[in-house]
């Protein structure tokens, strides 16, 4: 299984890999007198808040994904992101109590006491469109930054027991505990966008709310065998704050040539 490190590492290999591609073509363009248009690559990261019904599952959340997209020289951004959801703070409580033995332990196949672990996982991809409204009349590529989007939603209760084997929570049985949701999801976010010369130094960071409209996906969870799993549609609310490093992938400027 990919772990998270790996996830981590292969985005920034590829970020890295865009922006030594865009660096071939010649970057001489002087963002401040005109506005441009361009395709833009950015990592981006979200420190998120719950509310709602994730809040019952889940507590603080970290996004962190790319966005592939356009700018047009009117300032308007369109283009997909995906996000990979993770935390620490699983609210569901009791969760594995009737694995417990007569000592408040739950054991492995060797009869060890098993360290089992609970964490946040999901993801959401999003088509989103953009507009940035320039606020100083010496860059027109910056500004309040404002984007809006619709896409898809999962998240669930990651499980893990390390080296260790614990029959009751391999393999289809961790789907009984993981709570896996999903559904629809649409965003907002309200920030600030700068756009230098100098690739390095394009960023935007803000404001970012996201709601859930999601569904159960399992059919029993096994720490509450007798009730019913609700298929109603839950309300998953996300708020916090998001920033992002942004590589404008210029297109080669042409050449001039002189004659006397």
């Amino acid at each position: 299984m990919i772990s998270n490190k790996h996830i981590i590492k292969s985005i920034i290999l590829f970020l890295t890999f865009i922006n030594l591609l865009s660096l071939n073509s010649n970057a001489q363009r002087n963002v401040r007198d005109s506005i441009i248009s361009t395709p833009l690559v950015s990592i981006q990261y979200g420190l998120n808040w719950t509310a709602g019904d994730l809040a019952t599952r889940h507590g603080l959340l970290n996004h962190l994904g790319l966005f592939i997209g356009y700018k047009t020289n009117k300032n308007w951004t369109f283009g997909l992101e995906g996000n990979f959801i993770f935390g620490n703070d699983v609210r569901v409580n009791n969760l594995f109590d009737h694995l417990l033995d007569s000592k408040g332990n739950i054991t492995d196949i060797n009869g060890d006491i098993a360290k089992v672990r609970v964490l946040s996982r999901g993801l959401h991809v999003n088509i989103l469109a953009g507009k940035i409204f320039p606020i100083f009349n010496s860059n027109k590529n910056s500004g309040i930054y404002i984007t809006t989007g619709i896409g898809f939603l999962a998240h669930k209760i990651r499980v893990e027991t390390q080296d260790q084997v614990v029959p009751s929570l391999e393999l289809d049985y961790r789907k009984g505990y993981d709570r896996l949701t999903t559904g629809l999801n649409t965003h907002q976010f309200i920030g600030y966008s700068f756009m230098a010369n100098q690739r390095a130094l394009n960023f935007y960071a803000g404001l970012y709310s996201q709601q859930g409209y999601t569904y159960n996906q399992r059919e029993i969870f096994f720490d509450q065998p007798n009730t019913e799993v609700s298929k109603d549609i839950m309300f998953d609310l996300q708020y916090g704050i998001k920033v992002g490093w942004v590589i404008p992938i210029y297109k080669r400027l042409p050449k001039e040539y002189y004659f006397n």
